[in-house]
């Protein structure tokens, strides 16, 4: 049990085990100094709670002088007023007696056990003092640590586009009702840098644009998807919509915000057909001159962080209400092992395929990745 005063513990009475203990019977007994622990070494209490042993000495000369302390007291404070209790101070070497529980609740309440007289035996401060002191209404509340005021932010608000607003509110909807998964591969570009390098010498040569790998990606993709139609679909309640049209939206980025202007037939077109239309869709893109029939009905996107900005690998949102969207990451030489177990050479491009998994499988997403890397890494079929 928790004792209401500070000391020592003297000597137990009614030890563990102890049963059918009188009401008001001493239990243990506790003294202020160390020093009185002896002198209670023979005390026993007898049958009725009455002492065997007459009390030591000291403990009768203090019943004798209780009387004449409450007298000195009583005539102390007639004769002198008593201070306020915000007054009374206690020197840094001055110790303050006070029982655990006013010590708890001092500490619970923020107060200063210094702020308080104690009434309890030899002026200890007890329960009933702290209690007293929170009711007068003079306790201190609790300091809150000064905050430094926070320095205000430059800014400038930049008035959202409509076609930011757009983006937004479409974007927002794929990544709340879309269950997006990712698929990534590795592809070995090296024959189809090889094979474009050829194909833009003669396109020097008569004239024409420039091939970029990007449209070596939309022409793949576009032949995959005409091998797993199931990634030219999209969701609907009832129903799964497979196109039979392949029309490849195109990410371009602007100063008015992300478009995508669609390649229509991509399956249908060659490579130099494919590297106009993008040239030029681009560019119109760019003026903000973009037409709903360029940009509408596409069935698949692809988007390209690799060649213009190096981004090495991500994960894209797929553009509802399409089902799928290949990220293309850029190209990267790697030390591999050759046929003769030596070292050489090689660059990868790394893409990553986001499905809709209402709509694409894992396995029809890996299969539709598989056809793109055949297609990538043997781009003379592409051609054909």
């Amino acid at each position: 049990m928790e004792a209401m005063e500070e000391g020592f513990l003297a000597k137990i009475l009614c030890g563990d085990g102890s049963k059918d203990i009188p009401v008001g019977q001493p239990i243990a007994i506790v003294v202020e100094s160390e020093e009185e622990i002896a002198e209670f070494k023979d005390y026993k209490v007898a049958a009725g709670g009455a002492s065997s042993s007459s009390p030591p000495k000291k403990e009768a000369a203090l019943k004798e002088e209780a009387p004449k302390d409450e007298s000195a007291k009583s005539s102390s404070n007639q004769s002198a007023p008593e201070l306020p209790k915000s007054e009374q101070t206690v020197s840094a070497n001055d110790r303050v007696f006070a029982s655990p529980a006013a010590r708890k609740i001092a500490e619970e309440n923020n107060v200063s056990l210094t702020n308080l007289q104690g009434t309890g035996p030899n002026r200890r401060i007890i329960e009933a003092d702290v209690e007293e002191f929170l009711g007068s209404g003079t306790a201190v509340a609790p300091q809150k640590p000064s905050e430094k005021p926070i320095q205000s932010l430059d800014f400038t608000d930049i008035p959202n586009t409509q076609i930011r607003r757009i983006t937004a509110q479409r974007l927002l909807l794929s990544k709340q009702t879309i269950p997006h998964y990712y698929l990534t591969v590795d592809t070995q570009v090296d024959s189809l840098l090889a094979l474009r390098s050829k194909l833009n010498n003669l396109q020097e040569a008569s004239s024409g644009k420039r091939i970029s790998i990007n449209d070596f990606v939309l022409k793949a993709a576009a032949m995959a998807l005409r091998k797993v139609p199931e990634c030219n679909s999209s969701w609907n309640d009832d129903y799964i919509r497979q196109f039979h049209n392949v029309n490849i939206s195109v990410a371009v980025q602007t100063d008015f915000g992300l478009l995508v202007p669609v390649v229509r037939d991509a399956d249908k077109k060659g490579l130099a057909a494919i590297a106009d239309d993008v040239k030029t869709l681009a560019d119109k893109a760019k003026k903000n001159s973009l037409k709903p029939t360029d940009y509408e009905g596409g069935t698949f996107t692809v988007s390209n962080l690799g060649g213009p900005f190096g981004v090495k690998q991500f994960c894209a949102i797929i553009n509802p209400p399409q089902a799928c969207i290949l990220a293309v990451g850029t190209t990267d030489k790697r030390v591999v092992r050759d046929l003769d177990g030596g070292f050489t050479t090689s660059t990868y491009m790394s893409v990553t395929l986001s499905c809709d998994h209402r709509v694409v499988d894992g396995a029809i997403g890996a299969r539709w990745l598989g056809a793109f890397k055949s297609y990538i890494e043997d781009p003379v079929t592409l051609i054909l």
